[in-house]
């Protein structure tokens, strides 16, 4: 990479709070690496398109989400200067600033949501994998697109200090768990000056070129991702923008400093796709007895699967439907993520083959994006 990347902050609304995300003044922003999106065939319809887009990024209520911090001397990468020279930019950092992370998954899981969050030790464990290199701005990619970054590359980065700056971890978070940037929602109303923007980020410390200031604030989103049809201007997922930068509403011409910490709508959107969970609910999934699932758009079914005879099963659903389907394994008291089908979008039903062994407990989670007819879609085992 060249030495010309960015960041992210938060802090307080219309008056200027103290920001640690800060370099001679300048705000520090997160830049969200850019992503492919989403393309559906002429069978799919505008809100059957808009049902997966708001929840294709979202993990399966009850994931465990596993998070590791780089810690070998060869964990880093090359900056390269435009003289030609390059230099070594370590991923590792020390105790205090992975505490801060630390205490920002605690945050998020205070809210009393369904996900839970667990370090490891080793990246082979990890979904979630964090490095911390200077000038390499502060980002994390959404949801459950980390799945396909390899398991020696970042899903996370965080380009300076954090000590003081808790916000700007739990906003990394708030990606991981599918959010995406709050300031881009279509329906804010926002008006930039956008040349007064390009000029801004193009400054240290951000050094942003016209498009990844375009991808990251100019550009609305795709109504269908972001929470609900208002506007959060205090969402932990929102930037703070100087005076200059934004013309309309015209209360946020001095600037837009959203209060720190998570809003209650970031609470409340959070429990929305992640409420708490009751083992106690969940449902035996028995062979060759298929489960009516009556789920309406957005909803979840978990079923304990206890196999009695060791070997291959198929599992399927059935109907009019896109539905994501994941199996875990319980694994010293723990669920370990085994498989997964997505038939969202697509004319075949979600289906695993997967070998499963006597005396094991298993857990499948269902989510449904869209049906044609609500409960007319069902679960079999053979």
């Amino acid at each position: 990479m060249t030495k010309e990347k960015s960041s992210n902050v938060k802090q307080s609304h219309i008056s200027e709070p103290d920001s640690s995300s800060r370099q001679n003044g300048k705000i520090l922003y997160c830049s969200v690496p850019k992503m492919p999106e989403r393309v559906f065939g002429p069978n799919v319809d505008i809100h059957r398109a808009s049902l997966i887009r708001l929840m294709a990024d979202k993990w399966v209520n009850g994931t465990v989400l596993h998070y590791y911090f780089f810690d070998q001397e060869s964990d880093g990468s090359y900056v390269y200067f435009t003289d030609g020279t390059r230099e070594w930019e370590t991923w590792v950092a020390d105790k205090a600033q992975k505490n801060v992370v630390r205490n920002a998954f605690d945050i998020w899981k205070d809210v009393g949501i369904g996900i839970e969050f667990n370090e490891v030790d080793s990246r082979d464990d990890a979904e979630v994998r964090i490095g911390f290199m200077p000038g390499d701005g502060s980002w994390s990619y959404i949801g459950r697109y980390i799945l396909n970054i390899g398991i020696n590359k970042r899903t996370m980065n965080f380009g300076w200090d954090l000590t003081n700056d808790i916000d700007t971890a739990v906003h990394e978070i708030g990606h991981t768990l599918g959010f995406p940037h709050e300031h881009q929602n279509p329906y804010a109303g926002i008006v930039w000056d956008e040349e007064a923007v390009y000029a801004e980020l193009a400054k240290p410390p951000n050094n942003w070129s016209r498009e990844m200031t375009y991808d990251n604030i100019i550009k609305k989103i795709t109504p269908d991702t972001i929470q609900g049809s208002n506007w959060d201007p205090d969402s932990i997922m929102h930037y703070p923008f100087a005076p200059g930068l934004i013309r309309e509403p015209a209360q946020y011409r001095n600037g837009l400093y959203p209060i720190p910490g998570l809003s209650d709508r970031d609470q409340t959107w959070v429990s929305t796709f992640y409420p708490p969970l009751n083992p106690q609910q969940d449902t035996e999934l028995e062979p060759f007895k298929s489960v009516e699932l009556e789920l309406a758009e957005g909803e979840q079914r978990n079923f304990v699967i206890l196999p009695t005879t060791t070997r291959y099963y198929d599992i399927r659903t059935f109907g009019t439907s896109d539905t994501v389907m994941v199996l875990f394994e319980e694994e010293n008291g723990e669920l370990k993520y085994r498989t997964a089908d997505d038939d969202s979008g697509e004319d075949y039903n979600a289906s695993l083959r997967v070998r499963l062994i006597k005396g094991h407990k298993y857990v499948l989670r269902i989510r449904l994006y869209w049906s044609d007819v609500t409960g007319r879609t069902a679960v079999m085992m053979w």
